[in-house]
């Protein structure tokens, strides 16, 4: 009896992008099956950002495709993306800091399907360290913790795919490693599949079944977790640490 191939969620194709005559994508190709976790690992300026901000519409292909579960999607906006079930939080979080944890939450559900309150309660079953902060603003918490929020407030809006840009980046190792876990936790309950934009190594092969590594706007090779591990193994191979 023959096992059914898993089909890709997000297949992308010769993509590229960059800003005015600049370009930094230069034909990006990959794909990301339903609830499977695929890590980008890159130095700074080889357009690991660029590419998050294009697949979410919030700059132009300027050729190539990119689908969603077998749409084309790449002229509709970043709204229609998010309807569509891509979630993205941004590198530097972005919440809202003058708003409560609360407020912040309910901007998520903004595309939720589901009554607010539901969405809300359901949501802090995977984040509880938020709860006792629900009422404080935004930008009274910790870095690592409004890191959460941003987490939090993107799945409110029931995305099936996550981008995720630098998680990690000027975090505490005690709140990274919660990060890890509360993510692993997301995968494995609901089956949400996620892009990983990260230079942390430990974050990214913790997470991530495959490990992409991207060059001057282009994928240059996929390698496995445990070489991506070793700096020393991966700078052999690769030539990225």
């Amino acid at each position: 009896m023959s096992v059914p191939v898993p089909t890709s969620l997000l297949a992308v194709e010769g993509l590229h992008s960059g800003y005015g005559r600049i370009p930094i994508l230069g034909g990006i190709t990959l794909s990301v099956r339903e609830g499977e976790f695929v890590g980008i690992l890159g130095h700074n300026g080889m357009g690991k950002t660029t590419l998050l901000r294009t697949l979410m519409g919030y700059l132009p292909a300027t050729a190539g495709r990119v689908r969603l579960d077998g749409a084309d999607i790449t002229r509709r906006s970043p709204t229609a993306r998010a309807r569509a079930g891509i979630g993205y939080v941004p590198q530097g979080r972005e919440i809202f800091p003058a708003l409560s944890v609360r407020e912040n939450l309910r901007m998520g559900c903004l595309l939720s399907r589901r009554g607010e309150d539901e969405t809300i309660a359901d949501i802090l079953t995977t984040f509880p360290r938020l709860k006792a902060y629900l009422d404080r603003p935004g930008g009274a918490l910790s870095g690592g913790e409004q890191q959460l929020l941003a987490l939090a407030r993107c799945l409110c809006g029931g995305p099936r795919i996550l981008l995720l840009d630098e998680p990690t980046e000027g975090i505490q190792p005690s709140i990274i490693e919660e990060i890890i876990e509360t993510l692993r936790r997301i995968g494995r309950e609901r089956g949400i599949a996620l892009l990983l934009v990260e230079q942390n190594l430990s974050c990214i092969t913790g997470l991530s079944e495959r490990v992409l590594i991207l060059q001057k706007g282009v994928i240059t090779r996929e390698v496995p977790p445990d070489i991506a591990r070793d700096r020393a193994l991966l700078d052999d191979f690769v030539g990225m640490a």
